[in-house]
């Protein structure tokens, strides 16, 4: 089933399996979502809830007990039901049950809220913890655009991604799956960055927010129409297209959480970027993307 979103400007289809953002359309009918063909990427903007990325030997510990656990976990794979809908707003819902009990040993309830305003849509991400004891959990977002945008002609090439704050960021590399923050590098990015297949050769480029508000503009010189995603408070983004292949999209991925460190001792809670949520409280985070 399909949700469905729309204004003047814009038409958006939310997927109830896995809440996952699966087409924004222009009026004119330009699209600006990846459409998951298989031969490059199978996904559109999953959600990656309870991690972001993998883990060391994909599992992980809690209370002495290990649970196996997949990339990005498990709710992209799994139904959510419409808990609320208007013409520019819906909520979704997933919520722990006998099946993510066993790789997943915490109750929770997740709720993906999406409001379409003119020409932007905002992701908003709710974890609540119903239980006694404390939640551990990442998350993060996944969405894919494509490049080139309104053009026949046009490769990711003509591409570049402008950050603000023009600053220099810390880079985080992958040693592929896992982060080594300790090898972390800079990245100056007071001017725009240029897209490039080698800017992914060694998988995701990660940049450290350090909970700043950031605005990451895709654009291209190829025309005028682009998209700005503005993220709050995250801790990092990722930037990512599958090397070597030549993948007709760039993904702009906000993220509250991070792929395990390469010497993670595996214990959940001492998980890098990991999120600690008390008894009855609520997690909230967003990002808003605007198309032009």
């Amino acid at each position: 089933m399909t949700v469905e979103l729309k204004n003047d400007y814009l038409t958006v289809q939310i997927n109830e399996a896995g809440a996952e953002l699966s087409s924004v359309k222009a009026s004119d009918g330009l699209e600006y979502m990846w459409q998951a063909d298989p031969k490059f990427w199978g996904r559109h903007a999953p959600v990656l809830f309870p991690i972001v990325g993998r883990l060391k030997d994909d599992q992980y510990t809690v209370a002495g007990q290990a649970y196996p656990m997949g990339q990005h976990g498990f709710a992209r794979d799994h139904d959510f039901r419409v808990v609320s809908q208007t013409d520019t707003t819906a909520t979704l819902e997933l919520t722990d049950s006998a099946e993510t009990r066993k790789i997943y040993p915490f109750a929770f309830r997740l709720r993906l809220h999406y409001t379409l305003t003119d020409h932007e849509l905002t992701v908003g991400y709710e974890v609540h913890n119903p239980a006694n004891q404390d939640l551990y959990f990442s998350i993060g977002g996944h969405p894919a655009f494509n490049v080139p945008l309104a053009a026949p002609e046009g490769d990711l090439a003509n591409y570049q991604v402008t950050v603000a704050p023009k600053q220099t960021y810390r880079h985080i590399p992958l040693q592929a799956p896992y982060n080594d923050i300790a090898n972390s590098t800079t990245m100056d990015l007071t001017k725009p960055l240029p897209l490039t297949r080698e800017l992914f050769k060694d998988d995701a480029v990660i940049l450290d927010l350090k909970h700043q508000e950031t605005t990451l503009l895709l654009s291209s010189d190829l025309n005028d129409h682009g998209v700005a995603m503005t993220i709050d408070d995250a801790p990092y983004v990722g930037m990512w297209s599958p090397y070597p292949k030549q993948a007709p999209f760039v993904c702009l991925e906000p993220w509250w959480g991070i792929a395990d460190n390469v010497d993670a001792d595996g214990q959940f809670s001492h998980k890098m970027g990991i999120n600690q949520l008390a008894a009855n409280q609520t997690f909230n985070a967003h990002y808003a993307v605007k198309f032009f």
